[in-house]
């Protein structure tokens, strides 16, 4: 994770001072005004997740079993209990969002409650607390910046320059080229840092509830029952992806995107802690 992040800032680091050099003042006043929007798109990220899946905050009274595991593991994970939430759709997953562990929200399916018994859940829940001790919204958010930039340079290059710029369509041209280059490249490292951090969630989990095969029985059965989901459900949800502690495969955007490694090997690491631990306990 420290090699992929130190790669993405030497990108970034190159990326904006060859755009000074392309281009005006005209690149420094999108990239203010996407760092407020990002802003304030991380600031309410809690809230903009849940929309997005449908999902509300639910009360102790309504969900207490719910509620008392994740209150025992945030305990155990030395984290402030986070809000929780219930979405309604039958698809078995699981995420966690919030700006930082102060203000973080842990929401399961209701098709998760449905899959999973009390042993899988809470190596579940657990991951979604490692990701909120591990402050993964703000890592992904930071690397994900002015990789957006690019591809809005990319995407909307010519409204840049007109008859405006110092060096003229060349300038333009340049900065595009640039763009592109720094967007795929950011692109495909992004995605590796997320895969890197799925891992790391796990291990987190792992070290949480001291049973690393209850989330591997949990990925399993999840992402069996993942095969089952019906492609519109999938479609509507694929956007994300990126939160889900399985990605769902279906569709065009499931498929191409991979944000998470693959299930199999994340199964075959925790069976190799639990082997650790039944090793130490001998």
């Amino acid at each position: 994770m420290a090699l992929t992040m130190f790669l993405l800032f030497a990108l970034y680091i190159v990326f904006a001072v060859s755009l000074a050099v392309v281009l005006d003042a005209g690149f420094w006043v999108l990239a203010i005004g996407l760092g407020a929007f990002t802003f304030v798109q991380y600031y309410f990220s809690d809230k903009l997740a849940l929309r997005g899946m449908g999902a509300r905050t639910v009360t102790r009274e309504e969900y207490p079993k719910l509620h008392d595991t994740v209150q025992r593991l945030s305990q155990q994970a030395d984290l402030p209990m986070p809000d929780v939430a219930v979405a309604s759709t039958r698809t078995p997953n699981a995420f966690a969002t919030g700006r930082n562990r102060k203000n973080a929200t842990v929401c399961v399916t209701q098709g998760l409650l449905d899959t999973l018994d009390d042993d899988e859940m809470e190596g579940v829940l657990a991951h979604e607390l490692a990701h909120i001790k591990n402050r993964d919204v703000l890592v992904i958010t930071i690397a994900s910046f002015l990789s957006s930039v690019a591809f809005l340079i990319v995407r909307y290059g010519a409204f840049f320059g007109g008859g405006r710029r110092r060096n003229g369509g060349a300038g333009i041209i340049a900065a595009i080229v640039i763009s592109l280059i720094v967007w795929v490249i950011s692109f495909l490292l992004i995605r590796l840092l997320s895969r890197y951090r799925e891992f790391a969630a796990d291990r987190g989990a792992a070290a949480i509830t001291g049973k690393p095969s209850a989330l591997a029985s949990a990925l399993m059965n999840i992402s069996g029952e993942m095969d089952d989901v019906p492609s519109e459900d999938a479609r509507e949800q694929a956007e994300m992806n990126a939160f889900f502690i399985i990605p769902i495969r279906k569709g065009f955007v499931g498929s191409l995107f991979r944000t998470h490694p693959p299930t199999e090997k994340r199964i075959e690491r925790l069976r190799d802690m639990e082997r650790d631990l039944e090793g130490r306990g001998t």
